[in-house]
């Protein structure tokens, strides 16, 4: 049986400098490290940003536009550029890699779903190293992942990858904004209640489009597919050599030991809501404790236009979301079964995944 994957996501402010010129030094670096990996028996999956950064830079200019028709036509500038870059520190070490672009429309639906992850399933087993990036040149705004950690943590749970480095320019999770004094490194994140009592802030360098919080939600939506995180800085050579040998490096979050399966990790993250059903007591008991499915006489209202199949957020009387599922029927038909007593269920058990506050 092969070894799991590892997952390597490195960000803009990693690979590109403020004037939009590669850093290559540090790509050379996690070049090294992936080799070094590989030929230690791993098998790598690169998640890449830069194409943005390095077509703006291409075209001399500093600072990253907000119209998404000229950011588009910066990735179709950059790419190239960056999947060259990649290929030639890579085959330095002889590993051959492979251009492997996403939209979000492909995660959303089941049947292309498993199919990239058969596709780089076949590549890690051939021994090419994929290098994954969003298609920029094409994704609207509606059909984004929202950033690459987003991407990256995706990745990491279709290939059920046993670590996912996310590589930034500091050294890991602070208690607050390392600037500030007091700030402490987290070394390792075991459970998510420790979140809350952080100062994580929101904001990315100039070039990209994350920033720690982001990276913050991408280690947690792994945690929970069983995939342990590792945030560390992509700067310091050997990091990624470091993280995969599971060295003292960056804040590493822990796995979930109860990961959920990959089809109900699909459900909960790789398709969007398409509406809510508020429902009772009961029915938020029968789900939650007892592992039923969710039937009409719970439900107390239905928000929004879905059909048969979409994707519902599931709310309690407390106005909490405590559950997602794929809907057996369609809004209207929902809207006209409320508080039935009929069997037939609103969403099968098997199609529903809870929200539990540690995943």
């Amino acid at each position: 049986m092969p070894r799991r994957a590892v997952v390597v996501k490195v960000g803009s402010s990693t690979l590109v400098d403020p004037r939009g010129r590669l850093r290559r030094a540090r790509l050379d670096g996690i070049a090294a490290d992936v080799a070094g990996a590989v030929e230690g028996g791993a098998r790598v999956c690169v998640v890449s940003s830069g194409a943005i950064a390095l077509g703006l830079g291409t075209l001399s200019r500093s600072e990253r536009p907000t119209r998404v028709a000229e950011l588009q036509a910066a990735a179709a500038i950059g790419q190239g550029v960056l999947m060259r870059a990649w290929q030639r520190a890579l085959e330095r070490h002889r590993l051959p890699a492979a251009q492997v672009l996403l939209t979000a429309a492909e995660v959303r639906q089941r049947a292309s779903y498993v199919n990239v992850r058969a596709t780089l399933d076949t590549l890690l087993r051939w021994g090419v190293t994929p290098v994954v990036n969003e298609n920029d040149s094409t994704a609207t705004d509606e059909i984004t992942f929202g950033d690459n950690d987003a991407l990256a943590a995706q990745v990491a749970v279709l290939l059920d990858a046993r670590l996912l480095v996310l590589l930034t320019d500091q050294d890991g999770l602070y208690t607050r904004d390392p600037r500030l004094p007091g700030a402490e490194l987290v070394s390792e994140v075991a459970d998510q209640t420790l979140l809350r009592t952080l100062e994580v802030g929101g904001s990315g360098s100039s070039w990209g489009s994350g920033g720690m919080r982001s990276k913050v939600v991408a280690a947690a939506m792994a945690s929970a597919g069983g995939v342990a995180t590792v945030i560390a800085n992509g700067g310091t050579p050997g990091t990624v050599a470091a993280a995969v040998r599971d060295d003292r490096v960056g804040t590493r979050f822990l796995a979930n030991a109860h990961g959920l399966s990959s089809y109900k990790l699909w459900i909960r993250y790789g398709r969007p809501s398409a509406g809510q059903i508020d429902v009772d007591a009961g029915a938020r008991r029968a789900v939650e404790r007892d592992g039923a499915s969710l039937l009409p006489v719970g439900m107390t209202a239905v928000h929004g236009r879905f059909q048969a199949g979409d994707a519902v957020e599931i709310v309690g009387p407390d106005g909490v979301t405590f559950a997602k599922g794929l809907t057996d029927r369609g809004a209207n038909e929902l809207r006209s079964a409320l508080g039935s007593r009929g069997q037939e269920p609103a969403i099968h058990r098997d199609q529903l995944v809870l929200l539990q506050d540690d995943a």
